[in-house]
């Protein structure tokens, strides 16, 4: 039982099983058919089950969910569990259409996988910090999409129904004119069915929402969100560098003080 028990306290072991899951996934959607993989894999998620309950033993139920990284494992392992039912009732699932979402549950335990990369608390810190630092300027950047969502709706939807039709399909054309990615598109279709001084507008107004938005917008978003990601590593920098200063300085006062002392 102790043998049992330390197994799935074995971080190593618990990585062989992750990485075992994943790959059996991985074949799986080439739709290789092959049942025993299906069992292979319900039988995996049941070793989840069984980590999860021998580590709240061993630790405590309060212990454990203090660690971030426990209560990652649980969430995931928590999602994932509804996939097993794929096994037992797969057919009556598949009448339902609900199989693809529970093949989709079952690819959560790979996420695991994360809390096993080098560094990864350094990783997941410096964006935390990140986060911190740049919130202000992800929430300016969202209000800046609503407002110029709202007036290219009113101002298009019935020129342009594919693109502003509603509020909702009109935030995400402002975000992929924002991305840069094919937003000439949208000027050109909108001035393809209207007057030149309407066609004349739009594509002043998109450029200006291109410039503004696109362009320097998620050019200042990246620039501070990159800039506190790396900001511990400067910050260690100018440690060093102070103290290097402050014992340079302290050598320089012992060698005056010898100086006077000699004179």
């Amino acid at each position: 039982m102790k043998n049992f028990k330390n197994l799935f306290l074995n971080e190593f072991f618990i990585l062989g099983l992750i990485v075992v899951n994943a790959l059996v996934i991985f074949i799986d959607e080439f739709d290789v058919h092959l049942k025993p993989l299906s069992y292979v894999e319900a039988f995996i998620t049941i070793l989840f089950i069984v980590e999860i309950f021998v580590k709240t033993s061993h630790y405590g139920i309060r212990n454990y969910f203090a660690d971030n990284w426990n209560r990652f494992d649980f969430t995931v392992v928590f999602i994932s569990i509804p996939s097993l039912a794929i096994i037992f009732y797969g057919d009556f699932f598949v009448q339902a259409n609900v199989f693809l979402t529970l093949r989709v549950l079952r690819v959560f335990k790979s996420f695991r996988l994360i809390r096993f990369m080098p560094e990864v608390d350094s990783f997941v810190e410096s964006i935390k910090r990140a986060l911190r630092a740049s919130y202000i300027i992800l929430l300016g950047f969202v209000i800046l999409i609503f407002i110029t969502a709202l007036i290219s709706c009113s101002l298009y939807k019935e020129i342009a129904p594919e693109y502003f039709r509603n509020p909702l399909v009109s935030i995400y054309s402002i975000f992929q004119l924002f991305s840069v990615e094919g937003w000439y598109e949208i000027p050109d279709l909108i001035a393809e069915r209207s007057g030149e001084t309407t066609a004349f507008f739009a594509k002043a107004y998109f450029s200006i929402l291109l410039m503004g938005g696109g362009i320097l917008g998620l050019s200042l978003v990246n620039s501070i969100f990159v800039d506190a990601m790396v900001s511990d590593n400067t910050d260690d920098l100018e440690d060093d560098v102070k103290q290097l200063t402050e014992k340079i300085e302290s050598l320089e006062q012992k060698i005056d003080t010898l100086l006077k002392t000699k004179e």
